[in-house]
């Protein structure tokens, strides 16, 4: 890890645009709530941080991204434009999910639980020798929640102490399936 990172880490999995710009020991975080429009919020929201900090895509030193759970389409936005970043600027994406999130600086034993539809939840239980659940769904309404600007805060902060890590790409952590699927039809035959 660079002794001064440089970082940016948004999330879309919930009914937000989150975004921090980690600079060194310095965190600076924008949330913007919104229940749809992340895909044409975002990347405008990431450059207005990075004009008001003086910095260009070019000074980070890595991306960081929320990978989930939460939201599908908002989940897909914020890995596709990481990832796409990340390729386009040479510069490592680092996935991290809402379970980390929640859990980094709790005493363990610690339950991270993160808001699902219809008042259920997903679980993930962290152990103090270091171990952690698998993730899971759980019938039961999330009953802790943390504000999105210290989320992302803490998704930069972790990111930014796996730069230099050999990990790979971000992808979606998805715990149950979408609400809507593909049909099952075959494609149409385009005839010549």
């Amino acid at each position: 890890m660079p002794p001064e990172p440089r970082l940016i880490a948004f999330d879309t999995s919930a009914a937000h645009c989150a975004a921090a710009l980690l600079l060194g020991d310095r965190v600076v975080t924008r949330v913007d709530p919104m229940a749809k429009g992340q895909a044409e919020h975002l990347m405008p929201m990431l450059q207005e941080m990075l004009q008001h900090e003086g910095l260009t895509w070019q000074d980070l030193d890595a991306i960081g991204v929320g990978i989930g759970p939460g939201n599908f389409t908002g989940i897909r936005i914020a890995v596709s434009s990481a990832r796409g970043l990340a390729l386009g600027l040479a510069k490592q994406a680092i996935g991290v999910d809402g379970f980390e999130m929640r859990a980094r600086g709790e005493a363990r034993p610690y339950t991270a639980t993160i808001p699902a539809p219809r008042d259920r939840s997903y679980v993930q239980t962290y152990q103090p020798d270091g171990s952690q659940t698998a993730p899971q769904l759980q019938e039961q309404p999330a009953d802790t929640q943390k504000s999105a600007a210290v989320l992302i805060a803490a998704a930069a902060r972790i990111a930014a102490s796996r730069i230099g890590h050999k990990l790979p790409r971000p992808a979606p952590l998805y715990l149950r399936a979408p609400d809507a699927a593909p049909p099952k039809d075959h494609a149409p035959v385009i005839v010549p």
